[in-house]
């Protein structure tokens, strides 16, 4: 039986918690958590990206390396302070919330680490081809002035794709920040290994076919 699209074992909150360790796993809490990633998400990339590009994710730095789009120099500093930033937050969530308790991100219990690590790959790569497509490809005219928002919402529609699976992280730091406070890495790999891939492999994708640096340009009509 599946209800609104996902299945009903989504809907069943047994003994062991639910599906994504204590994360939202019913349609309405998929929903609350996409609309927020997202809107935050635009929000925190259009106050940045005058100052740093908009850098909140790993893997969108890692895309953007791999792409030429930045030195190795940068893209470190940008991972210090994404990661930094990632655990100063969970912290500051748990003394706000009086101690309770930051889930760290878990695979579902009838997915693998392997299926996690995939749909971490292809939920990466749509993201950071988007980023490219948007806000990277200097062929993106007016585009780029949406580039916040299309970000924010395949972020978000990511999350209700993938969030009941293993919590769609689709960026390191966000993964690193709950892992740090709540002590737990169990399968912690996947949310690296999964973004980085992804991330490379959208990178390659969109500048080999779509940027194509060494291509030539259109004669003047006045040459013919």
């Amino acid at each position: 039986m599946e209800i609104f699209g996902l299945p009903k074992l989504l809907l069943e909150e047994d003994a062991k918690g639910k599906l994504t360790g204590d994360g939202p796993a019913t349609p309405s809490g998929l929903i609350a958590a996409a609309l927020s990633h997202a809107f935050a998400l635009i929000v925190a990339i259009s106050v940045g990206a005058n100052i740093s590009g908009g850098h909140v994710n790993p893997a969108v730095t890692f895309g953007a390396f791999v792409g030429g789009n930045i030195t190795l120099l940068r893209a470190i500093l940008y991972w210090i302070a994404q990661l930094l930033g990632s655990v100063v937050a969970c912290m500051l969530l748990k003394f706000a919330t009086g101690g309770m308790k930051t889930a760290a991100f878990a695979v579902a219990a009838d997915v693998t680490p392997m299926n996690a690590f995939v749909f971490e790959i292809v939920m990466t790569f749509g993201l950071v081809y988007t980023v490219y497509a948007t806000a990277v490809d200097p062929k993106k005219g007016n585009l780029g002035v949406i580039a916040p928002i299309a970000i924010g919402f395949i972020v978000g529609a990511n999350i209700l794709a993938g969030g009941a699976f293993d919590g769609a992280s689709m960026n390191p730091a966000v993964s690193f920040g709950p892992a740090v406070v709540s002590w737990t890495w169990d399968h912690h790999w996947v949310y690296w290994l999964g973004p980085m891939i992804g991330a490379a492999l959208a990178a390659i994708v969109y500048d080999m076919c779509f940027i194509c640096h060494g291509t030539h340009e259109q004669l003047p009509t006045t040459d013919y």
